[in-house]
């Protein structure tokens, strides 16, 4: 997962809107957001690569999403980053717990973010900080760097999240996350991948032959603790798969 708007907005009718795009090589083996039988309550995307996944929602309220720290100076971790989201998930410490533990193993993994919550709070955690935030309500955004970086791609997102307040959709969600304009040269971040691929990289949805946005999924949460999870799938150059719905 490469780009997460949400607004967190406990007390409110609809506390929690996500809007989330994962970026991936086209040939990982992947699975479109569905319940997991094994792991019931559990509806998630599926790496089949590794088995972890990079967004879903659990039992009793619970809802996790990852990106990874785009930092290509640093060696990568033995371990899969999509475990955490699903270990988060399937297990039954509470989000401040969990994370207390992952800081002290956090050198297993490549660099993360991941964002855990369940129908109280909602938490952020930094691999590379290592700090653990127990977030206020707020509108914020994760890509590749740290929470609410100022990249134009997160910044672009946001405010067009902001826009979907008053009268939020999951298509209005979706929408907001399939916006292919890159960023001008100038506004580029320098994350030590080169020009060309920041550039590519700097759009919301990116499409290419072999690397671009593979899921493009919208959390809705009400206070009453039902919880509407829809995802498109794409293809290479973007071509739409299919789009799923989950309610419960």
């Amino acid at each position: 997962m490469c780009l997460i708007v949400f607004a967190w907005r406990p007390g409110h009718a609809l506390p929690l809107l996500v809007a989330a795009n994962r970026d991936e090589f086209y040939a990982r083996p992947s699975q479109a957001a569905a319940p997991w039988p094994e792991a019931p309550g559990i509806i998630a995307g599926r790496d089949l690569q590794a088995g972890g996944t990079w967004l879903g929602i659990g039992p009793n309220g619970r809802f996790a999403a990852l990106t990874n720290i785009r930092d290509p100076s640093l060696a990568l971790g033995q371990r899969s980053r999509g475990e955490l989201a699903a270990n988060f998930l399937r297990g039954g410490h509470n989000p401040a717990e969990f994370l207390r533990d992952l800081s002290q193993q956090r050198q297993h993994y490549s660099g993360f973010n991941l964002l855990l919550g369940d129908a109280q709070q909602l938490w952020h955690f930094n691999s590379h900080s290592a700090e653990i935030r127990c977030l206020p309500a707020g509108l914020y955004g994760l890509s590749n760097d740290d929470l609410d970086t100022p990249w134009p791609k997160l910044q672009r997102a946001k405010a067009d999240l902001a826009t979907c307040l008053a009268k939020p959709s999951s298509s209005a969600l979706l929408q907001l996350l399939h916006n292919p304009q890159p960023a001008a040269d100038e506004l580029l971040p320098d994350t030590g991948v080169g020009l060309p691929t920041e550039r590519l990289l700097s759009s919301v949805f990116i499409h290419s032959d072999a690397y671009g946005t593979r899921a493009s999924t919208s959390v809705i949460v009400h206070s009453d603790g039902r919880r509407e999870l829809t995802e498109r799938s794409f293809a290479s150059h973007g071509e739409f798969i299919a789009e799923v719905q989950w309610q419960g």
